[in-house]
């Protein structure tokens, strides 16, 4: 193991993985017992923490989450087999891409029903939307349940250099160096999403910034990286005080 990957605390990334799931719940952006978050847990990215089969996001704990091999695949023959679809795009994301830390993949209303317009679009209109301006891939083509290989690659090949993917008539995929990071991508491009449908069913023309402005807006946001972390700290208070099971 190197040093980078000897640094890694995988004990408080484990709680703050359970935390992003719990949290996911009660927020009810996921997906029955579906949807998958991971984290890497070596320098390389290839091995990666992900959450059991079929596991209700209510009701994950730290010390249930898998620890994955990227490039042994023969983790799908065993009982403790992840969800086809969580090791193909989990997988082949922290496999291809070291840099993407935390990936978090779930389905919330709003930017799913954004997904299944026939043109999707983020359009700079306020401050969260503007937030995503120079981040954000629209992938427009669905290749079904993300459960093979060349399904895989193309989404990792469509989430390119940015943060977050728009995965058309399909969901969200937020990443981010730390999971508060990739929470609170996950969090804005929700209320993002929400925005836009809302100003779109008044029936108005919408008032989209210039894209000096929405650039602008957008550089303007890096002076409130630490607001992730502040954020992430108090919804996990919310947790240590109602569900400090999390935890376990």
């Amino acid at each position: 193991m190197s040093d980078g990957a000897a640094r890694i605390d995988v004990d408080a990334l484990r709680a703050d993985m359970a935390a992003a799931f719990r949290l996911t719940a009660r927020f009810g952006w996921h997906e029955s017992v579906g949807n998958h978050f991971s984290a890497a847990v070596s320098a390389d990215g290839g091995r990666f923490l992900l959450n059991p089969k079929w596991r209700h996001f209510a009701a994950i704990r730290a010390s249930d989450l898998l620890v994955l091999d990227a490039a042994d695949d023969s983790v799908m023959d065993t009982p403790e087999a992840p969800d086809a679809s969580a090791w193909t795009i989990h997988g082949t994301l922290h496999r291809e891409r070291p840099d993407v830390r935390v990936v978090l993949h779930c389905h919330p209303p709003h930017a799913t029903a954004l997904a299944a317009l026939k043109h999707p679009t983020l359009p700079p209109i306020d401050m969260n939307t503007a937030r995503f301006w120079g981040d954000l891939s629209i992938d427009t083509e669905c290749g079904g349940i993300a459960d093979d290989a060349d399904e895989g690659a193309r989404i990792a090949s469509a989430l390119g250099e940015h943060s977050t993917l728009l995965m058309a008539n399909h969901g969200l995929t937020c990443t981010g160096s730390t999971v508060a990071q990739a929470f609170e991508q996950l969090y804005f491009f929700e209320k993002a999403a929400r925005t836009v449908l809302l100003a779109l069913s008044s029936g108005q023309p919408l008032n989209v910034m210039t894209d000096a402005v929405a650039a602008r807006m957008a550089e303007g946001w890096r002076a409130y990286a630490g607001m992730a972390d502040a954020h992430f700290a108090h919804l996990r208070s919310v947790l240590d005080r109602d569900e400090p099971d999390y935890r376990d």
